[in-house]
């Protein structure tokens, strides 16, 4: 398999020489998903990291009453797990499905370790990740407090244009904290200011 994306998602942070590269490469493993499968379901042991070399991926989380609640999104060139599971070696808290057919490098918690203890320069690429989703994850915060849903959306759409070929409205809803309804109102309003 081909590691050319994922290495050029590293390179963005750090550089790897041909010998760092390949041992890089022998702790990953491949998986393909087709549409629908999951790569993490609630209560699992979560034991991976996984980068998107194509197709897309959705967290989410399940209440009492069945109702989802998409946490993230992960496209091509990104990388996805249930955070504060796998770091901790907790059961997953949520689930990790694919929006469509798939194909995801994992590192395992143990060779995410190994890669530390041998190329340290890792724990400053993973470092650059999370703070990146933290900080992410922070602003969707602030904004869900303070922005209304249409205001919302369009941050959404100019954040994550691509997105909208490879989700549904019912799972951009769930990600925005809106009802599909809702989603479906702001839509048309912005259809017809587009129009007049």
């Amino acid at each position: 398999m081909n590691h050319d994306l994922l290495l050029a998602n590293i390179a963005k942070h750090i550089h790897l020489n041909n010998e760092e590269t390949a041992q890089f490469t022998s702790l990953l493993s491949y998986r393909e998903l087709s549409k629908k499968d999951f790569f993490l379901e609630e209560g699992q042991p979560c034991h991976h990291l996984a980068f998107v070399h194509s197709g897309a991926l959705r967290a989410y989380h399940l209440d009492a009453s069945g109702k989802e609640s998409t946490i993230m999104f992960a496209l091509t060139d990104w990388w996805i797990t249930d955070m504060y599971c796998f770091l901790n070696k907790k059961p997953a808290m949520v689930f990790i499905e694919a929006l469509e057919d798939s194909e995801i490098f994992l590192l395992s918690k143990e060779n995410l370790d190994k890669l530390f203890d041998t190329m340290p320069k890792f724990e400053r690429f993973f470092r650059i990740l999370m703070q990146n989703a933290y900080t992410r994850e922070q602003l969707r915060i602030i904004e869900n407090l303070s922005l209304a849903a249409a205001k919302r959306y369009d941050n959404f759409l100019a954040k994550y244009p691509q997105i909208i070929n490879q989700v549904t409205q019912k799972q951009i809803a769930s990600y925005l904290g809106i009802t599909p309804e809702f989603l479906s109102t702001i839509r048309k309003n912005k259809a017809r200011g587009a129009i007049s």
